[in-house]
């Protein structure tokens, strides 16, 4: 059985930094996508990043480019998100998702979900 687990969120202030931890494990991911996704209280989940398990290709939402990285580190099946530079309006709960048809924003075709680990950017 696919698990995927969060860790590492947590408040920081403005401009600081935070970095997220996906372990995956329940299956082989070497052709998998993982991506990272967020929802604010009251709004949509929104795509945040993701990267090619096997290749390594990165994409980002334009609203954390340069300054949010993804990575994985295959020996240890996890997957991170570093996130520099945070703002408030980055506050949210932080999703880390799996899934087989590429890269891509579309939370629909990732079909497997973490629990969620919660962000909060003070001002």
């Amino acid at each position: 059985q696919v698990q995927l687990v969060e860790s590492g969120g947590g408040l920081v202030q403005a401009g600081g930094s935070l970095r997220l931890s996906c372990a995956a494990s329940g299956r082989s991911f070497g052709s998998y996508v993982m991506g990272w996704f967020r929802q604010a209280p009251g709004k949509e989940r929104e795509f945040v990043s993701a990267i090619s398990w096997s290749g390594g290709s990165t994409y980002y939402a334009d609203s954390v480019k340069g300054r949010f990285t993804i990575s994985t580190d295959k020996a240890k099946n996890m997957v991170y998100l570093q996130m520099n530079s945070l703002k408030p309006e980055d506050t949210a709960v932080y999703y880390c998702a799996a899934g087989n048809s590429g890269i891509t924003y579309y939370a629909s075709l990732y079909g497997y979900w973490g629990q969620g680990t919660q962000v909060t950017v003070s001002s």
